[in-house]
């Protein structure tokens, strides 16, 4: 029983989980120290809503990376679903229901075409959805003549709030469209990959996609859902994204692709995929969403947001790398 204890106690030093937990800590700790601001509950709701956004997406990716292939496009099928579904609304009116389902359908439409795209053309992933980035976004601009849309109506601006109450520094606080609708991606990615069949299979073709066809697998069926889910996700994030800055303009999710997969490979899910856990992702965003947070509240300038999160993508990969080495020699 002793060692049964030892075993689980030294696994546990061996997950990557536990250290961006130890490390998401440490930050808390020292942030807490250096600015009184940080540990206020309006800076934590705040801190949360802003994050929304990238976890909604980085649960998308994380299928992608799992499944063995990669996205970088979603950014401006995040843009295209927001423009569709900004227009529907500001035209017809509707509700949440309408605007998700607008955004969402756009987004699985696209991340198809790019699903077909990798599969046929059989060229590397990243390459074709750094090229359809670039159609996509260049289409929305030609389209919507890069105009902003603004003026929503009423029930969209106020969005949803449940459990709302009163702070005692006289502020009203409570579980809001960007946080429920993150609990909802969370928990539909968590069930999609730890409990269905599908979610097995993704794994096994990111694992060795070559067995996983020798076993009956269709590659193509599941390139098409993780793409799909992945765009449905930026769809998504989209409607949320649009709500919290009650606008929608052309070029507002650009540039995200890279804190979206900061985000996820952080919290250790292989580029080569395969490998990865929903929980290590969350705990990338939240370790991002704390850092970004914290540099914003000690007056770092934006630039070094940028640097740092570059630095954090590149410390991510090679420490992921080095376990995966590590691993095979073990295996060897």
């Amino acid at each position: 029983m002793l060692s049964l204890h030892k075993d689980s106690f030294y696994s546990l030093f061996k997950q990557h989980e536990f250290y961006l937990s130890l490390l998401i800590a440490l930050l808390i700790l020292g942030l807490s120290v250096a600015t009184e601001d940080f540990m206020t509950l309006g800076n934590i709701f705040d801190m949360t809503v802003s994050s929304a956004i990238l976890g909604i997406m980085a649960c998308g990716l994380f299928v992608v990376l799992i499944a063995g292939g990669i996205d970088i496009s979603f950014p401006a099928i995040a843009a295209i679903g927001q423009y569709l579904m900004a227009t529907f609304v500001l035209a017809n009116g509707g509700n949440f229901a309408i605007a998700f389902a607008i955004a969402a359908l756009t987004g699985i439409a696209l991340g198809m075409v790019n699903a077909v795209l990798v599969y046929k053309l059989k060229a590397p992933a990243i390459i074709i959805t750094i090229a359809m980035l670039n159609v996509y976004f260049g289409l929305l601009i030609y389209f919507s003549n890069g105009e902003w849309l603004y003026g929503f109506p009423d029930w969209f601006m106020d969005g949803v709030e449940v459990l709302r109450f009163t702070a005692s520094d006289g502020y009203d606080y409570g579980l809001n469209l960007p946080m429920m609708t993150l609990l909802a991606v969370i928990a539909l990615t968590s069930i999609l990959m730890n409990k269905t069949r599908i979610g097995r299979q993704i794994y096994a073709m990111g694992g060795n996609s070559d067995a996983a066809s020798r076993i009956g697998i269709n590659g193509f069926g599941l390139n098409l859902f993780v793409y799909g889910y992945m765009g449905a996700m930026a769809g998504i994030a989209a409607v949320v994204q649009t709500q919290i800055t009650q606008s929608v303009a052309p070029n507002s999710l650009m540039g995200f692709e890279l804190t979206v997969l900061a985000a996820v490979v952080l919290g250790g899910t292989s580029m080569s995929g395969g490998k990865g856990t929903l929980l290590g992702v969350i705990l990338g965003v939240v370790l991002l969403a704390v850092l970004k947070n914290g540099l914003t509240l000690l007056g770092v300038p934006s630039y070094w947001h940028t640097v740092v999160t570059g630095l954090i993508i590149l410390i991510s990969i090679s420490m992921t790398a080095l376990n995966e080495k590590q691993q095979a020699k073990q295996v060897a």
